[in-house]
């Protein structure tokens, strides 16, 4: 911020010029001008926090230079001098935006000095607000970059220490040496899911929805490959149906963080008593939304936790199963998705969860 803020004043008559800047020269660094264009240059060559301009002037009025103005140098805070006979043209003036107040004659040095302050102060208020969202964009880019870089330079390496530990257990007998290769299967499949986990987090929250054809069946069958891959879905019954008759709009990458945050729980939290195991997966598509419903038999959730289980790192049991983000990432892809989420589930006996989102 400069030591003094900078005022351009505009008049068609010099007595009024040099009263002007005789008057607070020692408060404020002042900028002069006789008509329109020579203000327009002065504007356009010096840094001017606030601008003052007679109504009426010559060939231009103060209004029509606050227009020209504003398209070469926005960011001043402009102020109108101007009579009671040209109120319409200042009311006009204010309405579109282009004075920020206006000062009646004749004036005097105490009301110019609180009216330039004030202004002065909203200037570097939106010159500071407008260089932390320059600073918040660069941020955004610069989180983008790292989330990819965690997604291939992180994922990568890890998946080759699993491979190569695979490898290893297949060309060894030895008992104990087998155990420590799958110390290390289970270290990496934690560390993998971890990473996973972050990535699709950023995605829930940070990231603006990237609209694209939704194809509810594909989707759901390449998840369930991938969720057999993950984990043993022996002794579970899974029944994915999906009822898609019409176009529907969505992101992707945020459905796959509602299906498989909601599938992982309903894996993680099977009763492990129960014979009959199920997880169900129904999507009906009509009217423009889809219903997903996803459900279990598994270990429930106690009425007493069911309206905090989707705030962040919040637990509903004592089974350490979870990273306590999982539901709070669903949550949030689903508002962002400007959708509605219900949770309908008994102590014992399993957990629904119904899900409405438009097409976008």
């Amino acid at each position: 911020m400069s030591s003094k803020i900078h005022v351009l004043y505009l008049d068609d008559e010099d007595n009024n010029l040099n009263s002007f800047k005789a008057s607070l020269r020692r408060d404020f660094k002042i900028y002069t001008a006789l008509n329109a264009e020579e203000g327009l240059e002065v504007a356009q060559n010096n840094e001017i926090h606030v601008v003052i301009a007679d109504q009426r002037m010559p060939g231009m009025t103060g209004v029509e230079f606050f227009e020209k103005l504003v398209k070469i140098k926005p960011d001043p805070i402009r102020i109108l001098l101007t009579g009671y006979s040209d109120i319409a043209s200042v009311i006009d003036a204010i309405n579109k935006g282009e004075v920020y107040r206006f000062i009646d004659k004749p004036w005097n040095i105490e009301q110019i000095k609180n009216a330039i302050k004030t202004a002065a102060d909203i200037f570097f208020t939106r010159r500071e607000l407008k260089e932390k969202n320059a600073r918040l964009e660069k941020m955004h880019s610069e989180m983008n970059q790292f989330v990819y870089s965690l997604s291939h330079e992180l994922r990568g390496p890890l998946m080759s220490i699993s491979g190569v530990s695979k490898l290893a257990k297949m060309e060894s007998n030895d008992r104990t040496i087998l155990e420590y290769f799958e110390m290390i299967d289970s270290a990496t499949v934690k560390l993998d899911d971890f990473i996973y986990k972050m990535l699709d987090f950023y995605r829930s929250t940070k990231i603006d929805n990237v609209v694209t054809s939704i194809n509810f069946e594909e989707l759901l069958a390449d998840q369930y490959e991938a969720y057999k891959s993950k984990w043993d879905m022996n002794g579970i019954n899974v029944e994915i149906s999906v009822d898609q008759n019409e176009k529907f709009d969505s992101d992707e990458a945020k459905l796959r963080v509602v299906f498989n945050n909601l599938f992982g729980n309903a894996y993680k939290f099977q009763n492990e008593e129960a014979t009959d195991k199920f997880i169900k997966i129904n999507v009906e598509v009509a009217d423009g939304s889809a219903l997903i419903k996803v459900a279990d038999n598994g270990i429930g959730i106690d009425e007493k936790y069911q309206e905090e289980v989707f705030d962040l790192f919040h637990r509903a049991t004592q089974k350490n199963v979870g990273s306590g983000i999982g539901l709070y990432m669903v949550k949030e892809s689903v508002e962002q998705l400007k959708g509605k989420i219900e949770l309908i589930s008994s102590l014992g006996k399993g957990t629904e969860f119904r899900i409405t989102i438009p097409s976008l």
